[in-house]
């Protein structure tokens, strides 16, 4: 696959068989719109259906791995179908690196903030560059996480600390996600993306079949929690898009 199949996200298929998927809106950050969000459910359903490919890197471009939603673009659902629309594209992103095949090494530099939070936490074996920060602002914001995260992240750090997160917004640094099971390693950032690599590496000289069965198995026992919460997650959004309050609490963000 060339690097301009997908307008907003590059897929380059590498040396034994890892493909780099890099989230290409440095310019904001690599903020969510639309259309980001679209690329990327696309670009790792080709990634898992692709025979070459064996693993994943999913990283950013620039100076950002994902700044949350893009403000500039924003528009506000007028119904709640066009709200439901939103949601689910975000949640189709989430199945897609979640439930896909292949394994996923994330290489998360810089910022990682609500969305972009969410999808560090989807991989399966986050790194994160020893400058990188995420939060999560939702709530703040009169909104909801996706992602599967609020079954994903009680189980990597306990219940008492996933409330912190969710419900007060605070900004952590990479040691702080590495020291409460969120970061899966820290690297420094001039070896971000080659310890991501060399990580893709390993797994794609893994046997296929064993490989993928673990991810589909480790997957499989969570399954019911982690599809339970995506739909939850897409109501309790849902009605937030639908609270005029939150279109206020965004252009103020």
């Amino acid at each position: 696959m060339s690097d301009t199949e997908f307008e907003t996200v590059l897929s380059e298929l590498g040396g034994r068989g890892v493909r780099t998927i890099t989230l290409n809106r440095p310019g904001s950050l690599n903020a969510m719109n639309r259309q980001l969000i679209d690329d990327v459910a696309r670009a790792f359903d080709h990634a898992n259906a692709d025979r070459d490919t064996r693993a994943i890197v999913f990283t950013g471009a620039g100076k950002a791995f994902c700044a949350g939603d893009d403000r500039r673009q924003h528009v506000h659902p007028k119904d709640e179908q066009e709200a439901r629309d939103a949601v689910q594209a975000i949640q189709r992103a989430t199945r897609a690196i979640t439930f896909g095949a292949k394994p996923v090494v994330g290489a998360i530099n810089g910022w990682a903030v609500g969305g972009g939070f969410e999808w560090a936490i989807n991989c399966d074996f986050p790194i994160w560059g020893e400058t990188a920060r995420g939060f999560f602002p939702e709530v703040s914001l009169n909104l909801f996480v996706t992602g599967a995260v609020t079954s994903l992240l009680p189980a990597m750090v306990g219940l008492h600390k996933a409330r912190e997160m969710l419900f007060f917004g605070e900004k952590y640094s990479a040691q702080d996600l590495l020291a409460s099971g969120v970061a899966w390693k820290v690297a420094p950032d001039d070896r971000l993306l080659d310890q991501a690599q060399e990580t893709a590496a390993k797994l794609a000289d893994l046997p296929v079949l064993s490989a993928r069965a673990m991810k589909r198995v480790l997957n499989a026992a969570a399954s019911t929690d982690l599809s339970r919460a995506l739909a939850h997650e897409t109501e309790a959004t849902v009605a937030g898009f639908m609270d005029p309050e939150t279109t206020r609490l965004l252009s103020e963000f």
